[in-house]
């Protein structure tokens, strides 16, 4: 028996977390971790990530997330969730809407692909 779905969920609900923390120390990446944001590579290894969550500009404008709704499908990790930005004009805030598709093999449980789809939005 492999790593549990619950457990699969887990390690991409620690990586939604570190979103908003900016701390991705608990982030279970494997070494050779990539991730693809609408179809542009943005993350090249499992190091590469942990550094920009923990530091990357682009992150530290994100204020929160939405709870997410998770499917399994295989070794994919499906999550839909809304981020929430820092950034806000005349009382509404610049948000987007995540649908992202993690590889997290039963096997060893670590994260070895994400593919992100973005649909930004404003919330009133």
């Amino acid at each position: 028996m492999g790593v549990s779905e619950a457990d699969r969920i887990a390690a991409a609900q620690a990586y939604i977390d570190a979103l908003v923390t900016h701390d991705a120390d608990a982030v279970p990446f494997a070494d050779e971790c990539t991730r693809i944001e609408v179809g542009l590579k943005s993350g090249f290894s499992g190091n590469h990530l942990r550094r920009s969550l923990n530091r990357g500009p682009q992150y530290r404008i994100i204020a929160a997330t939405t709870r997410p709704e998770y499917t399994l499908s295989g070794d994919e990790v499906r999550a839909v969730y809304d981020v929430l930005t820092k950034v806000a004009f005349g009382g509404r805030r610049v948000a987007s809407r995540v649908d992202e598709t993690f590889v997290i093999p039963e096997d060893d449980g670590l994260i070895h692909h994400i593919r992100a789809r973005l649909r930004p939005f404003i919330q009133r």
